[in-house]
Order: structure tokens, then sequence, then C-alpha cells
């Protein structure tokens, strides 16, 4: 289980009810909401319906979802000034919950919210997103090697 909590901007998977891991994160700039081309981090139930990025190399380059052939470097970010860096790894997230995350226009898997590997990672405990999740390349490959299609992801406005 995957369980992110916007207001300390951190990611917990647990395992068998055990904490495993803890992992800085920085959801949207925007704040949380389920609206489509509202570029919010979207609440509730969700599930990993894919993972992408399976043996490419840290810092692969996503557009669309697949791999561009491109290794991000900073030479490569300032001749895309205004491109939004999804790097390293995806899990795609489906929502759960009828006409809260799933369906109609708060459908997170068609708003393409993932969580991924970001280029921003000093900006990393803050949110700063355009509505997915972000973490360190590092963590996401980590994260990406036990987390397993199916898997489920809670995102809760406010912690314990």
């Amino acid at each position: 289980m995957i369980t992110v909590y916007i207001d300390q901007q951190k990611l917990i998977w647990s395992s068998k009810d055990h904490i495993q891991k803890e992992y800085c994160i920085s959801s949207a700039l925007n704040g949380v909401g389920q609206e489509e081309g509202s570029n919010r981090t979207p609440l509730g139930l969700h599930r990993v319906c894919a993972k992408i990025g399976e043996g490419l190399p840290k810092y692969a380059v996503f557009r669309g979802r697949r791999w561009t052939g491109e290794i991000y470097t900073d030479e490569l970010a300032l001749d895309n000034p205004k491109r939004d860096w999804i790097l390293s790894r995806i899990l795609w997230l489906q929502g759960l919950e009828l006409g809260f995350n799933r369906g109609g226009q708060c459908d997170s898997k068609r708003r393409y919210i993932y969580i991924h590997g970001t280029n921003e990672e000093h900006l990393l405990g803050q949110p700063y997103s355009h509505g997915c999740i972000r973490m360190n390349n590092d963590d996401m490959l980590e994260l990406f090697a036990v987390v397993q299609p199916g898997e489920q992801v809670q995102i809760i406005e406010r912690g314990k």
C-alpha cells in the first residue's frame, strides 16, 4: 500500500501493515482537487494501473508515457524550458471511487496522474507539480522495483 500525505509532502510504502519506506515528494502547486484541467492532485483511493519504464536508464525522459530516447541533462532542459519533465519511471494511477476520482470530469487515469521522477529534486518537500506526485529519481527507481500493478494508493490531504 502506498499512502501519500499532501500536508506533509511525503509518500509511505507499507507492506503487511508495516512501514517499509518513507519518501519526500512534491504534489500539485495548485493544491488538491479532482477536476480535469485543474492541475491539482486528486484525493482518494487509487491503484497503480501501469508501471512504465522497466529497464530504462535513470533520467530517461517520457512524453505521452513513452521513452523519447533522451536522457535528462541540464543542457536538454535549457533547450526545452517549458517542458514538464517526467523522468526515470512512471506509476500511472487509476481512481477507484466512481464519481470522485473515477469517471466523468474527475477521472485520475484520464487526467494522466502519475508518480514519477523529476528534474526539480531541490523542490521536493513542497507543492510544485502540475498534479502528479513527483519523487527523487533514485527513490522512484527504488519504489518502482517493489510496487506491482494493482497496488493501492491512498492520497490524503491531512496526515496523522
